[in-house]
């Protein structure tokens, strides 16, 4: 654990930043002490007591301040603000060193842009919207405090989301190891290499764009399952796209195919109400050999529509 996160943890820890109208900056500076010690004490003010025993951020020409002359910038050219130099010093004993220079690039620094050069950005917007107007009466800490309960909100579902995909990652490559070793052995036919079933949804796109992989097949949370084409990498264009003659199947031209030119016998969305219709539910209870020869049934009335 570095300094600065021992003293942010330390029992009875204090913060300072400057007061009147708030920035992003200082807001989300505030929600990342918060999320790492919630019972922090963030003062405000517009000079910092002399006396002060605390982290002081975004005033006073400190480690966490951006305004003196000597401020720092980023190897790419993006300066620091008060965000990105706290973010600096504690974010990979949050997110890891990886990720958290990841949430660096995508998150912190437009912020810090923003901050320091006055470019648009929607969130920056935002969150300056909580500022009182210009008539209003008495101070604005209480917004201030607001606007960073909002901000620790984002940030908490930012980190876990950099630590789900994380997750993700690592369970996808199992799932291609798993889907290449059964067709090595012949366990999968040949013919199937490029098509991947999930056994549970895990969001792979991103990965599966670098392999071979034109189609994944995974249950939906609506019931049934889902078949969803892959994007090339690099590219908005699918690697195979679905054939045009299963475009605007509906009603009873959906049902023939599904039964008569496939020999399956599937649910009707339309028996869950007027937005079913179009759907088909397939029940996967049974096992994986069943499913894929179903599959393969209605690949095959699919070819015979062509």
């Amino acid at each position: 654990m570095n300094e600065l996160m021992e003293q942010i943890k330390k029992k009875d820890a204090r913060a300072f930043t400057h007061g009147g109208k708030f920035h992003a900056d200082d807001v989300f500076s505030a929600a990342l002490l918060f999320y790492i010690n919630p019972e922090i004490t963030i003062l405000r003010g517009n000079r910092v007591p002399d006396d002060f025993d605390g982290i002081v951020f975004d005033i006073g020409r400190g480690a966490y301040d951006h305004h003196q002359r000597d401020s720092r910038v980023r190897e790419n050219g993006v300066p620091y603000a008060a965000f990105g130099l706290l973010w600096e010093a504690v974010g990979a004993e949050i997110l890891g060193e990886e990720l958290a220079e990841e949430f660096d690039e995508a998150f912190v620094q437009p912020l810090d842009h923003n901050d320091n050069t006055g470019e648009k950005n929607e969130l920056a917007n935002l969150i300056g919207n909580f500022n009182p107007t210009w008539d209003a009466q008495g101070g604005n800490d209480e917004a201030f405090f607001q606007a960073v309960s909002v901000a620790g909100m984002i940030l908490e579902n930012k980190f876990e989301r950099y630590r789900g995909n994380e997750r993700a990652d690592r369970r996808v490559e199992e799932i291609l190891e798993e889907h290449r070793q059964a067709v090595t052995s012949g366990k999968r036919d040949s013919e199937d290499a490029k098509i991947l079933i999930l056994p549970e949804f895990v969001p792979c796109q991103k990965r599966l764009s670098e392999t071979e992989i034109a189609f994944v097949i995974f249950p939906s949370n609506r019931g049934g399952y889902c078949i969803q084409p892959q994007k090339k990498e690099y590219s908005m264009n699918y690697k195979c796209s679905f054939p045009a003659e299963w475009l605007g199947l509906e009603n009873e031209e959906l049902e023939d195919l599904i039964i008569n030119k496939s020999g399956l016998w599937l649910d009707s969305g339309a028996i869950f109400g007027e937005d079913g219709k179009g759907y088909q539910r397939i029940n996967i209870a049974c096992p994986r050999k069943t499913l894929e020869q179903a599959l393969n049934q209605l690949k095959s009335g699919i070819d015979s529509l062509k």
